[in-house]
């Protein structure tokens, strides 16, 4: 989930670049100076705009995806507690492991 959130945050960070690129056109002829003198300030904001995209992608990807997973581990922990479990053998590791 990290990667894919991380993926996105690339690829809106670069589109959102070239946006840029395309919007400030009328500031060609000074880019030296402006990379220059600015560069690493227009670096440290590019890496703060991917780390919050990253980040908000990420809460968006645990809050669509990870949503009801603790119902579905309680079920799972009552059909394991069961009588009729998946697997007796797994059922075996699981209480020597509680021990």
């Amino acid at each position: 989930m990290m990667a894919n959130a991380a993926l996105l945050a690339a690829l809106t960070t670069f589109l959102l670049a070239g946006w840029l690129a395309g919007e400030l056109t009328f500031l060609v002829p000074y880019k030296t100076a402006i990379f220059r003198n600015h560069g690493l300030h227009i670096g440290i904001a590019a890496l703060l705009v991917f780390l919050n995209l990253s980040s908000a992608f990420y809460m968006v990807g645990r809050w669509l995806f990870l949503r009801e997973s603790g119902r579905k581990l309680t079920h799972v922990d009552r059909q394991l507690d069961s009588a009729s479990a998946i697997h007796q053998d797994f059922r075996q590791v699981i209480q020597r492991k509680q021990r």
